[in-house]
């Protein structure tokens, strides 16, 4: 068996350590066949013994070593505990933030739409005052045809205006709406963009 062999073997066996412990292990036989030398290779394999018997030795000194130490995962999970009882604690006071954030956003969107929506009204009524402007002024043309064709002109040119003021605040609701979607979108992702 070769170094390489030896260190493949080795390294699949010792594989379920934490990698800290792995790395340091696997650095320590890598330092032991260089100090050996390529020439004492078969020498260092006999005196370390099969790869499965060096990680067996291996896991039972590190066993030994932690024994004497706290296990980590305690640590974690205490302080998994303190979370959930800080958790706890702070529920009286998140909960009812977070209820009111969530009417403010919601607050904030219906403010957008009917301001939105009020701009699109205002739109369709300009449009309408200039129909009814139009239809005046023709009825009033045959009277007096100075008034009448003012009243004409104002009223398709409030027509127009209307038409355009409409189609403007349309594609703006559009608009707005799609940057809504996208805001509301990020605040429940937590920011992140794709």
């Amino acid at each position: 068996m070769t170094k390489t062999e030896y260190m493949k073997v080795l390294s699949k066996k010792l594989r379920r350590l934490p990698k800290e412990d792995y790395e340091r292990a696997v650095e320590y036989f890598e330092e032991y066949f260089a100090d050996a030398g390529p020439e004492n290779e078969q020498k260092a394999i006999e005196d370390l013994g099969t790869p499965e018997e060096a990680a067996r030795e291996l896991i039972m000194d590190l066993a030994e070593e932690n024994a004497d130490k706290p296990p980590k995962t305690v640590k974690r999970g205490m302080r998994a505990i303190w979370i959930g009882i800080l958790g706890i604690c702070a529920a009286p006071i998140a909960l009812p933030l977070a209820l009111v954030f969530i009417i403010l956003i919601a607050c904030a969107f219906l403010v957008v739409f009917c301001v939105l929506l009020c701009i699109v009204i205002a739109g369709v009524s300009v449009a309408a005052g200039g129909i009814i402007s139009a239809i005046a002024g023709a009825a009033v043309l045959f009277q007096s045809f100075a008034d009448g064709l003012c009243n004409l002109g104002f009223g398709l040119g409030c027509f127009g205006a209307g038409l355009l003021f409409t189609y403007g605040s349309v594609l703006l609701f559009g608009w707005t709406v799609r940057k809504l979607s996208v805001f509301l979108g990020q605040i429940t992702k937590g920011g992140r963009k794709k």
